[in-house]
């Protein structure tokens, strides 16, 4: 894929795909579940095993999901949430935890993050996190919708460096975070994973997007991960249906050309200062 690899290290050195599965808003309506449940699986067997996840999706039904999505197949999957911010002091931090690992039927978490900056300090959920770490009910931990002065205020906490990932919105008409974020983070070797990178469908329906997936025999959104791919961020693009997930896992095989990305950068400059981070 334009000589990008397939995987992206870690802090740590273990090396993890660039491409996996989210599930936010799946979990939410239980017609869909079975098709939810068969998009994840067959997602694991084309080789997406990072699954993120949180306990704020669905209040926890998308936990629930995923636990019996992945139930046999566990040690294949590289298993993500996230607490809320509003438990995450130390203690909530843990019982928060042990809620996730109860709802996805695992005795660990291989990625927990701390999904957004709330009033509780650092220092207490970095706390709760080194816990966890010792105690083996996660292997690693990260945040997410942190902006580079956030990442700076966590690295300067005792043990803050150890943070694996931060998860954030990243996709071609979001790409705020160029400017100084993924600067920070590639200088630290702390690896961006993008969610939302197709901008949850909402595709233009024209212009140089267009042209380029016509280029390749491409659907528009295979173009928007390839792009985020070719960057070096992790993508986790959610899928509740098994022909969107097969969609997906084909955009790693989409090799963008020079001219190509030219073309995008036209359509979608990226930023020439300082902007807000994008959440959604």
């Amino acid at each position: 894929m334009s000589g990008a690899p397939d995987t992206v290290p870690l802090p740590s050195g273990e090396r993890i795909l660039l491409l996996g599965q989210g599930t936010w808003h799946i979990g939410d309506h239980a017609r869909r579940r079975a098709d939810e449940i068969a998009a994840l699986r067959r997602g694991l067997d084309l080789g997406m095993t990072v699954v993120d996840t949180a306990e704020m999706y669905g209040s926890g039904a998308s936990e629930e999901l995923v636990g019996e999505a992945i139930a046999g197949r566990r040690d294949e999957v590289f298993l993500v949430s996230k607490v809320l911010p509003g438990h995450a002091d130390r203690s909530g931090t843990i019982a928060a935890c042990g809620d996730s690992l109860r709802r996805l039927g695992t005795d660990r978490l291989d990625l927990y993050l701390l999904h957004w900056r709330g009033r509780i300090p650092l220092e207490e959920t970095l706390e709760a996190f080194i816990e966890l770490t010792e105690s083996g009910k996660i292997r690693h931990w990260g945040v997410s919708n942190f902006d580079a002065s956030d990442m700076t205020d966590l690295v300067s906490i005792p043990g803050g460096d150890g943070v694996a990932v931060n998860q954030v919105l990243y996709n071609l008409t979001r790409r705020g975070v160029e400017y100084d974020l993924m600067p920070w983070c590639h200088r630290r070797d702390i690896p961006l994973m993008a969610y939302s990178p197709i901008e949850q469908g909402r595709l233009p329906h024209t212009g140089a997007l267009r042209e380029v997936a016509r280029a390749h025999d491409a659907t528009p959104a295979q173009v928007m991960l390839a792009w985020v791919l070719r960057q070096g961020a992790m993508a986790i693009p959610k899928a509740g249906r098994v022909d969107h997930v097969e969609e997906n896992r084909a955009a790693l095989d989409l090799e963008l050309t020079s001219e190509d990305l030219a073309a995008l950068d036209r359509a979608f400059p990226p930023p020439t200062g300082p902007v807000p981070l994008d959440v959604l």
